[in-house]
């Protein structure tokens, strides 16, 4: 339930706060300060400095950055401090004392909540954005802070790379006042529940985004629309379980058989077993022939005594007999070690096998998942929870994921996923899909490549850091689907910064779509203009009003409808969308008034 900002003081909106809290000379831009470690920060950063807003941005970051995280200086009119801790001696130095807004999106959530709690007692009017993996955690902290927004990357990024792996659009399903809407494809929605387009085709090879509703004749398809939820089950839970009632429940006995021998035997050992059988075998045929011995079972006890070294020298032999004796009881001689090396290195290689956790039975139809992350535990507990068989890789026997698949028994396999051997040992050649989120993008373009070498047609899920490199990977090398875990979730956390009411963000293609909830100020150009003015194809589309006063949602408002102050309109809009909506609603800012001194 919204709050009105006019009853309630700690929730004044973010125009006022700023301009009560501004000095009146100097530089009066608000100012924002980010904390951070990784990926996020880099993109949470150039999402800000790059929107257009008229802010002072301020960076902290550890002395030494991860090598994928790009040079925070290359960023325009962004102020970097690197910092070992986060402190309050930090948080002045960054001149927080005054900020509108602090963003903590450190990996470590403790670190986040050591942070905020220190953040908050250099200035404690401060709208605080807390990145925070463990939900349990996170509901508390919001308790804990008056003004707080808490937000979860892996979250917001987990469901695409599920829906992804299932060869569906992402299962995004957003929870509004009154009804729960997602996303699917036109052709699988009736259209009474349509709310409105979120992609077409344009008809020069591309896609527009958040177009205008077609015509009901009109020949342009709506490839996906955002629908009301009806209780039918979405386009991903289905694939799953198609998938579920597809896959090959029995085992095959000589099947797992041949795997064991293959994973308990090196293959020089076995070739050199194999050629010993082989020439035992020769030589006892030929002997037994020589000799004229009849059937099979005197055959073979000529053969094996023979070969054990139980033979005597046959001197009236003829020549062909005598050599066949000889080749035999010198292979029985190799036959023996070898027979006993492959038992021993048998044994040990399985024990090794058992301890490293890779798999010893073969699976069918199932989806290898390598990084078990944040973002990878988040898919891992999803894909688990639609009934899918999961094989999971990591370097590391400790990730922080790896309590959450021996808890759901999925096997785990410590190991380099960008050795072909490690994926094979995940059965690769008989998975449904390969989804790689782990955070080394080298480890994980080459476990997508030696894949696609083992099996081409394996569905390939991707995530790479840099969006551009991401896309050009997904054009050159047929990559099902690239996404990047910081584009997904940077938006929204730029959105909660600015205290703007972001309900969920929607990840369509490659751009990330976001629900909000935008009030109506007084004095502002939507204050007395219809509603169809702040609906703009291609940038925000309209999904509903909140009339003053009220809390019930009109679904379907009439565009000639007159806004007035305090009405609420819920809108999809991409991110300039958002903030040219959002300006829009809020009234321009007052001229500063000059002393009688200052005046020309």
């Amino acid at each position: 339930m919204a709050v009105d900002p006019a009853r309630d003081p700690s929730r004044r909106s973010f125009v006022s706060r700023l301009r009560e809290g501004l000095p009146r000379n100097g530089d009066n831009r608000p100012h924002f300060v980010i904390c951070g470690a990784d990926a996020l920060v880099y993109t949470l950063a150039e999402e800000l400095a790059n929107a257009g807003h008229r802010i002072r941005l301020t960076v902290v970051v550890p002395p030494r950055l991860r090598s994928d995280v790009p040079d925070l200086a290359a960023l325009r009119g962004v102020r970097v401090i690197r910092a070992d801790r986060l402190d309050e001696s930090t948080f002045r130095s960054a001149g927080l004392a005054g900020a509108a807004a602090l963003a903590l999106v450190m990996p470590d959530d403790v670190v986040n909540l050591h942070a905020a709690l220190c953040a908050q007692a250099v200035e404690p009017d401060l709208r605080l954005v807390i990145r925070m993996f463990n939900s349990g955690l996170g509901y508390g902290v919001r308790r804990l802070f008056a003004d707080c927004a808490v937000l979860s990357d892996a979250a917001m990024a987990a469901p695409a790379f599920v829906a992804a792996s299932l060869g569906e659009v992402a299962p995004t399903h957003v929870r509004l006042p009154g009804r729960t809407v997602y996303v699917a494809r036109r052709a699988d929605v009736h259209p009474e529940h349509v709310i409105c387009a979120l992609t077409a085709a344009n008809g020069a090879g591309g896609v527009d985004v958040l177009p205008a509703d077609p015509a009901p004749d009109a020949e342009r398809p709506v490839d996906l629309v955002l629908a009301e939820a009806t209780g039918r089950p979405a386009g991903q839970a289905v694939a799953a379980q198609r998938l579920v009632r597809a896959r090959k429940r029995r085992r095959h006995p000589f099947v797992t058989f041949g795997r064991a021998l293959r994973a308990a035997l090196s293959r020089k050992l076995g070739i050199a077993v194999m050629i010993t059988l082989l020439v035992t075998a020769v030589a006892g045929t030929v002997l037994a022939h020589a000799d004229n011995v009849e059937g099979f079972w005197r055959s073979m006890y000529v053969t094996l005594l023979t070969a054990v070294g139980s033979s005597d020298v046959e001197e009236k032999r003829n020549a062909v007999a005598q050599a066949a004796q000889l080749i035999l009881t010198i292979s029985g001689l190799a036959l023996l070690p070898l027979i006993t090396a492959a038992v021993v290195e048998g044994m040990v290689n399985a024990r090794l096998a058992l301890a490293q956790g890779v798999v010893a039975n073969p699976h069918q139809d199932h989806i290898v998942l390598v990084g078990l992350g944040s973002v990878g535990t988040r898919v891992l507990r999803q894909l688990t929870d639609l009934g899918l068989e999961v094989v999971a890789i990591d370097r590391r026997a400790d990730a922080r994921g790896a309590k959450v698949a021996e808890q759901l028994g999925v096997p785990l396999i410590v190991g380099d996923a960008s050795l072909e051997e490690t994926l094979r040992s995940a059965s690769i050649e008989t998975s449904k899909a390969l989804v790689m989120v782990s955070t080394d993008d080298v480890t994980n373009l080459q476990a997508a490549l030696n894949a696609r070498s083992v099996r081409p047609d394996l569905r390939v899920v991707l995530r790479l850091f840099d969006d551009d490199f991401a896309r050009r990977v997904q054009d050159a090398f047929s990559i099902d689907i690239s996404r990047s875990v910081s584009r997904l979730a940077a938006p929204a956390f730029a959105a909660a910064m600015l205290d703007r009411d972001v309900l969920a963000t929607i990840p369509v293609d490659r751009h990330a779509l976001l629900v909000a909830d935008v009030r109506i100020l007084a004095g502002s150009p939507l204050d007395g203009a219809p509603i169809e003015r702040a609906d703009r194809p291609l940038s925000v589309r309209v999904i509903g009003l909140v009339a003053a006063g009220s809390e019930w949602v009109d679904w379907a408002p009439d565009p000639r409808r007159v806004l007035i102050a305090g009405d609420r309109v819920m809108a999809v809009a991409r991110r300039a969308g958002l903030r040219a909506l959002t300006e829009q609603a809020t009234p321009p800012p007052e001229p500063m008034l000059l002393e009688p001194e200052q005046a020309p």
